[in-house]
């Protein structure tokens, strides 16, 4: 019998995914970090990009996240997420939309009236969005 993890994934909105996995992949800011049962604590901030897990009764699957953070404990993935989509739900017209408007208003704008910090993570979660819809169409060929 193989060996299963908890994950629970919620975001300000709501909780996206709370099941039983056999491994998980987040979107870790110093990397991408792979978890499996019995793993070692620890918690860690999050960047924009795909979080991956297989569940026990079913296909990969992936969301979005736009950021947060990961808990880990031997038994129990606990993902909060400041926005996170199904990966059904994402909008790759919308993503190129955001990322235009972002890069458009970064380049163009008094630097008094800008607030950087805000359109640099909007910026990052819009690349991400697109790099994430572009691997899973091409895995999908």
């Amino acid at each position: 019998m193989a060996m299963t993890i908890r994950l629970d994934v919620v975001s300000a909105e709501k909780k996206l995914f709370s099941g039983m996995v056999y491994e998980v992949s987040v979107p870790g800011v110093m990397g991408e970090l792979g978890i499996y049962p019995r793993h070692a604590q620890l918690i860690s901030p999050l960047r924009p990009g795909e979080l991956r897990y297989k569940p026990e009764n079913g296909d990969a699957a992936s969301l979005f996240v736009s950021g947060g953070i990961v808990e880990v404990q031997p038994y129990v993935v606990t993902v909060l997420a400041d926005t996170a989509i199904r990966a059904d739900d994402l909008d790759e017209k919308a993503a190129i939309e955001a990322k235009k408007r972002a890069e458009d208003a970064l380049a163009g704008k008094d630097p008094e009236d800008l607030n950087y910090e805000t359109l640099q993570a909007e910026l990052e979660a819009a690349k991400a969005q697109i790099e994430m819809l572009q691997r899973i169409s091409k895995n999908r060929r």
